[in-house]
């Protein structure tokens, strides 16, 4: 039952009427006085900003969800593409452009083996996130299925979408909207119906037949296109008399809801269609108010003569956005392919008659703001299409809140395909830039050109992508270093001296030590991985094993030289090759700039749950996220937390209050967060994915670096520069993306990492 309509009014003393899906409708009210002009201002002050909660278990994000960002920072909620779903990007609009950079065959194993090299990576892009590691052909999931820019950045021709693409020539001269309103923008009053329009859709009319009852506005002075907008709702019962209203809503300009009132029909109702209107026999028992009151409720609200049903200006959307042979689109679709909103959800019962009216509220100013030519390039029947065909999928999975029509579901089966949104950046008339070894062909599959230098792509992008709004600039590595058969020994090489960094020694201690007091106090400082004695030194020495960096680092810091079970002990890192460097790796981690305004608190008890410990630190100012970590095996959490601050003065702050702090019995110790994103979740992986004897360092059996392995270390440093070098060329506002894509071999996958930010105008990310 199609019997809701939605309206928009706009006047100062007059005003206009604008309905969604048009059935005759009996006996309603509404609308309005002088109210601001509909349009959506922004201060030229503001610019992009990007916000991402990406600590812990939440740090690891899938292709599809990195696509969803790209497709909307590219696309913006004006050509269909939805916020996404795991990061936030503020005034999409203001973004200068996009520059992804890929590292091929790199992955966050190399990140963190060349920490000290990527320089300007680490101190430039505060979110970082980890990726699975990589499908067969990357590029596609980062762009969607069909893409096919030139590798030299001219980008000509036909790409694929997988749904339609119309060549930049080619026009929309068949497209109903067009013909029906022309290409060019208009105001309002252009779209309003027509007396003949409204006759032939069977709007009511002053002194037609069949409209006894109804009430007229005595609106009848000329309408402007600066007249505000106002939306209005209603839902529908079937009476013994028909059509009743049951529900009125009424929406401003603003998308603020002025009323929203239950009405108990005057004749005997036979079908609530609660389906439909959301509205039950239950919801109307208590409700005495009747049409009538609702409209002498609307007189205290708007002027003392605005009250309708008849009206002479309406604008009704689904005729707005017109479609061939006379058919017309429902609101929810247009919803979600228009504006990127789902409504008339059906995890709810009925439809949300205010809901429906801002709904209808948003199209309008779409379409009068955009223009029809705008709004033709959307392309909203091919949409409707793909739509249509994903519903009668046997594999379909639900589709996820505030998708719009043009985006798959993240949890789509393989087989179903991601539209590629260059596609649509070449409708706009805008050139995607594709720069590297490798490319897409026909086929959406890589081609790769080992000639091309990284100099020689840094060079080229300099040129190139200030003339681009999307970019994808790709790097290599020495492609003999980043053979798939030294994979193995690279992880064992990084493994080892990840544990080495996280072991620590300490002692010594008499003969008849308690060794429950040393794993008490050395515990105090974080979780413990494990514990051995060492009895082959003259005295006893313990070698404790962290699970966490800052836990190890914290017990260097705060034992060594104390007094534990009975003995003054000295507490230290194993001396290796690996090690030597462990004090300016700790320095740089804590200067690290997805760092910054993170501390590290140890010394909680288990029993303590994550909204005990929110009470706790709740007095602590500017305290943004606290994240509590959990074994990834078996769920408990542990007995570390990391606490986010707004600002890292708040921080420092936090750091001495907390110190000495006692919580339930438990003295709190804590310091700077050294690991507290995505790494913390790495450095859990890799302690867990070998089998080496617990409190063994393997450090021994490394050996010296060979004369290529110093070779690769000066090559990332220059790689590192070149990144640097092209990021001080982008404008201000412009996001960038710099990725690890991973590796996968016969040896075993290896994660990748993301790095983002928007650059601001002192040249690093503005987060």
């Amino acid at each position: 039952m199609e019997e809701l309509f939605y309206m928009l009014l706009l006047l100062p003393k007059q005003y206009t009427v604008l309905l969604h899906n048009s059935p005759p409708v009996p006996q309603m009210c509404v609308v309005t006085r002088n109210l601001s002009l509909l349009t959506f201002s922004f201060s030229q002050e503001k610019s992009s900003r990007l916000s991402a909660a990406l600590l812990g278990e939440d740090c690891e994000i899938s292709p599809e969800q990195l696509y969803e960002l790209l497709q909307y920072a590219a696309l913006g909620k004006r050509h269909n593409a939805a916020q996404p779903s795991w990061c936030h990007v503020y005034h999409q609009s203001r973004l200068a452009g996009v520059v992804v950079i890929v590292l091929h065959e790199m992955s966050q194993l190399h990140f963190y083996k060349f920490y000290l090299q990527f320089k300007h990576l680490r101190k430039v892009f505060q979110h970082r996130f980890t990726l699975p590691p990589p499908s067969a052909n990357f590029l596609t999931s980062l762009c969607g299925e069909g893409a096919n820019p030139n590798p030299q950045g001219t980008a000509q021709g036909l790409i694929s979408t997988g749904v339609e693409c119309v060549p930049e020539s080619s026009g929309l001269q068949c497209d109903p909207i067009i013909r029906k309103y022309g290409r060019e923008k208009r105001g309002l009053t252009s779209y309003t119906l027509t007396s003949e329009e409204l006759k032939k859709n069977d709007y009511p009319m002053r002194d037609s037949p069949g409209c006894k009852g109804y009430m007229y506005t005595e609106c009848d002075l000329q309408r402007t296109d600066s007249s505000p907008l106002f939306g209005l709702d209603c839902e529908m019962c079937l009476t013994a008399r028909g059509n009743e209203v049951t529900r009125v809503s009424l929406v401003d300009a603003e998308g603020q809801c002025l009323l929203n009132e239950l009405v108990k029909p005057e004749s005997v109702i036979v079908n609530y269609c609660t389906r439909y209107s959301g509205v039950t026999r239950k919801m109307l028992l208590p409700v005495k108010t009747r049409l009538p009151d609702i409209q002498t409720r609307l007189k205290k609200i708007l002027p003392h003569d605005a009250v309708l049903m008849i009206h002479p200006s309406v604008i009704d959307t689904s005729l707005l956005f017109a479609r061939n042979e006379g058919r017309r689109f429902k609101l929810k679709f247009l919803a979600k392919a228009v504006l990127g909103k789902e409504i008339q959800c059906q995890q709810r019962l009925g439809h949300d008659p205010a809901e429906d009216a801002r709904a209808a509220l948003e199209l309008a100013q779409f379409f009068i703001k955009k223009g029809p030519a705008k709004v033709a390039e959307l392309n909203l029947e091919m949409l409707l299409a793909a739509e249509r065909q994903t519903e009668v999928s046997p594999n379909k999975s639900v589709m996820q809140p505030q998708q719009c029509g043009v985006q798959k579901q993240l949890n789509d089966p393989p087989h179903l395909s991601k539209p590629c949104f260059l596609a649509c950046l070449q409708g706009m008339g805008q050139k995607p830039l594709l720069l590297g070894r490798q490319e897409l062909d026909s086929s959406g599959l890589c081609r790769s050109d080992l000639s091309t230098s990284n100099k020689q792509i840094l060079q080229r992008a300099l040129e190139d992508v200030p003339l681009s709004t999307f970019s994808i600039i790709q790097f290599s590595l020495d492609p003999e270093y980043v053979a798939s058969h030294r994979l193995a020994g690279f992880c064992e090489k990084v493994r080892n001296k990840l544990t080495d960094m996280l072991t620590i020694y300490a002692g010594p201690f008499e003969e008849d030590f308690c060794l429950k007091s040393v794993k008490k106090e050395f515990g105090r400082c974080g979780p413990i991985r494990s514990l051995t004695v060492v009895t082959e030194t003259y005295q006893p020495y313990v070698c404790i094993q962290y699970s966490v960096l800052e836990a190890a680092q914290l017990a260097v810091e705060s034992l060594n030289g104390a007094e534990v079970a009975g003995s003054c002990i000295k507490v230290q890192r194993p001396i290796t090759a690996a090690t030597l460097d462990s004090d300016v790796l700790i320095r740089e981690l804590e200067l690290d700039i997805e760092n910054e305004g993170v501390i590290y608190v140890a010394g909680i008890k288990k029993s303590l749950t994550e909204t005990d410990l929110q009470e706790e630190f709740s007095l602590l100012k500017d305290l943004e996220t606290l994240f509590l970590p959990k074994d990834l095996q078996s769920g408990k959490h542990s007995t570390c937390c990391f606490l986010k601050f707004q600002k890292s003065r708040s921080a420092a702050d936090a750091l001495e209050a907390i110190n000495g702090w006692a919580v339930r019995g438990s003295t709190l110790r804590s310091r700077h967060a050294l690991a507290s994103g995505h790494l913390w979740r790495w450095i859990w992986q890799m302690n867990h994915s070998s089998e080496k004897q617990r409190g063994n360092s393997l450090s021994e059996k490394m050996a010296p670096l060979s004369d290529s392995e110093q070779d690769v270390k000066k090559k990332v440093k220059k790689l590192d520069h070149h990144i640097k070098k092209l990021y001080r060329s982008l404008q201000d506002n412009t996001l960038c993306i710099v990725l690890f894509p991973g590796m996968n071999s016969v040896h075993g996958s290896q994660s990748g990492l993301g790095l983002m930010g928007i650059k601001d105008d002192g040249g690093s990310s503005a987060c």
